[in-house]
C-alpha cells in the first residue's frame, strides 16, 4: 500500500514550483488531491493529473480571501467526504530593500504568506478537529528564522512568522492527534527563484543561479520533487510522532561557517 493511499491532501500554491513538485509527489504516492492556486492554470495541472490516472481537482483560491478559501475547503468535503492532509505552500517573494520598498510590497507578502497559511489552516483545521486526525505542513524558509541576503526583509520576516505559526499551532492542535510541522528549504529551482535571478540581475540571471549552486555544498539547488518526498513525510504515518519541528533541507547551504577557513 503507497504512504499517502487514499488520503485526502489541500495542497495550496499547486500550479507550479514546489506546490507542483509537491503534488506530483503526492500523486505517486496515492493520494486524492484538491489543488489550489490563484490562476487557471491549476485547474488544467489537475486535469493533466487525472489524465495520467491520478484523482486531482484544482480549485482557483486566493488564500487572502476566507469566501476563496471556504470554496476551497467545502469544495474538498463535498468531494471527498474529509481532508487529511493541509500543505500550507502558497507564498511569493518580490525582493526589496527596507528602506526604498513600498508599503505595498511589505503587505503582499505578509498578506499571501502568513494571513494566507492562517486563513487556509483555521479554515481545514474544524474538519481534522472532529475526527481527531491530520497533518498541517507550512512551508516556510532558512530565509528569516536562520539567514537573509539584502532585499529581503519583508519576505524573511513572513518566513520566519511562519515557524512561530507552526509551534504555536501544533502546541494548540495536539490534542486532536494533529500534527503540525515546517519545511524550510534553501534555493529550490522554481519560477519563484528564476524570477528573483531576473530582479537581481536582469542581463544574466543565470549567473545568479549558478552563483547560489556554488556556495551550496552538494553545489546545486533542490528540485521541487525533492521538497515534495519531504512534505509526503510529513503527511503520512511515519512521521506521526513529529510536531512542531522545522526541518532543513537545503543541501547544507547554512552549514558553512566561512568560506574561507580550512580551504
Amino acid at each position: 500500500m503507497k504512504k499517502l493511499e487514499g488520503k485526502v491532501a489541500i495542497i495550496t500554491g499547486a500550479s507550479k514550483g514546489i506546490g507542483e513538485g509537491i503534488a506530483r509527489v503526492y500523486a505517486k504516492y496515492g493520494a486524492k488531491l484538491v489543488l489550489a492556486a490563484r490562476g487557471e492554470r491549476v485547474v488544467g495541472f489537475a486535469e493533466e493529473l487525472c489524465g495520467e490516472g491520478y484523482d486531482a481537482v484544482g480549485v482557483m483560491t486566493d488564500v487572502r480571501d476566507t469566501a476563496s478559501v471556504e470554496n476551497l475547503v467545502k469544495t474538498a468535503v463535498d468531494r471527498y467526504g474529509t481532508i487529511d492532509v493541509l500543505v500550507n505552500n502558497a507564498g511569493v517573494c518580490v525582493l526589496g530593500d527596507l528602506i526604498s520598498s513600498r508599503d505595498e510590497d511589505r503587505d503582499y507578502h505578509i498578506d499571501i504568506n502568513i494571513k494566507g497559511v492562517w486563513n487556509v489552516t483555521k479554515a481545514v483545521a474544524p474538519v481534522m478537529i472532529e475526527k481527531k486526525e491530520g497533518k498541517i505542513v507550512v512551508m516556510s524558509s532558512v530565509t528569516g528564522d536562520m539567514v537573509a541576503d539584502p532585499g529581503e526583509t519583508a519576505y524573511a520576516t513572513s518566513k520566519a512568522a511562519l515557524v512561530g505559526f507552526t509551534k504555536a499551532t501544533a502546541r494548540e492542535l495536539a490534542d486532536y492527534n494533529i500534527t503540525v510541522n515546517a519545511i524550510c528549504p534553501g534555493y529550490v529551482r522554481t519560477p519563484l527563484v528564476e524570477g528573483m535571478a531576473r530582479q537581481s540581475c536582469p542581463e544574466d540571471p543565470e549567473s545568479v543561479l549558478e552563483g547560489i549552486a556554488s556556495a551550496v555544498p552538494l553545489k546545486r539547488l533542490a528540485k521541487p520533487e525533492e521538497i515534495g518526498e519531504l512534505a509526503a513525510f510529513l503527511g503520512c504515518y511515519e512521521s506521526s510522532y513529529i510536531t512542531g519541528a522545522q526541518i532543513v533541507i537545503d543541501g547544507g547551504s547554512t552549514l558553512p561557517e566561512t568560506f574561507t577557513m580550512g580551504v
